[in-house]
């Protein structure tokens, strides 16, 4: 596995709707996807966001601040199998959202068994109970997914300090 790079990469949120809300890992995972969303947009990484049956669960959290990214409504667990998904001919995927161990895992080993390199920032992914989130963690690591943090995904993709949008995307995660 290599560093992630801008062109290659797209940011895949997975389900952060009201419905879950009662998850006490809920607030911290909304804002960490929110700062990857942040971040997408300054440095031009295509963004997806997927929407588990929202007749049901809500749409999105506000706290996501979705603009204009693309929302795509879905009934199977994986974003990766939905109507209107797309990986904007990336081969690199920041997979983040909830839960852990159903929705975010479906979709990372789609991702895998395509060929794509994948990436979960462990604190933008949750689950509603401690041990599913942490089992679920340790199965997309030995699936092949690179588990790290918001941090280190932010400066891979941005690989330099003297890069313009260096102050923007430091603010982030200060």
């Amino acid at each position: 596995m290599g560093l992630l790079s801008r062109q290659r990469t797209m940011l895949i949120v997975v389900d952060v709707q009201d419905g879950f809300r009662s998850y006490q890992s809920f607030e911290a995972v909304a804002a960490a996807c929110a700062k990857l969303l942040e971040a997408a947009r300054i440095l031009g990484v295509p963004s997806l966001v997927s929407e588990q049956y929202p007749k049901g669960l809500g749409h999105s959290a506000i706290e996501l601040g979705l603009r204009d990214e693309p929302v795509i409504e879905k009934v199977v667990f994986s974003a990766a199998k939905a109507d209107g998904f797309h990986l904007a001919g990336r081969d690199q995927a920041v997979v983040c959202g909830i839960e852990t161990h159903v929705c975010v895992s479906q979709t990372v080993h789609d991702l895998l068994q395509r060929g794509v390199e994948v990436h979960v920032p462990a604190e933008a992914v949750g689950s509603r109970h401690q041990l599913d989130y942490e089992r679920g963690l340790e199965r997309l690591e030995r699936a092949g997914a690179v588990v790290s943090t918001v941090e280190t995904v932010l400066f891979e993709l941005l690989a330099r300090a003297d890069a313009p949008e260096f102050k923007e995307v430091q603010a982030l995660v200060k």
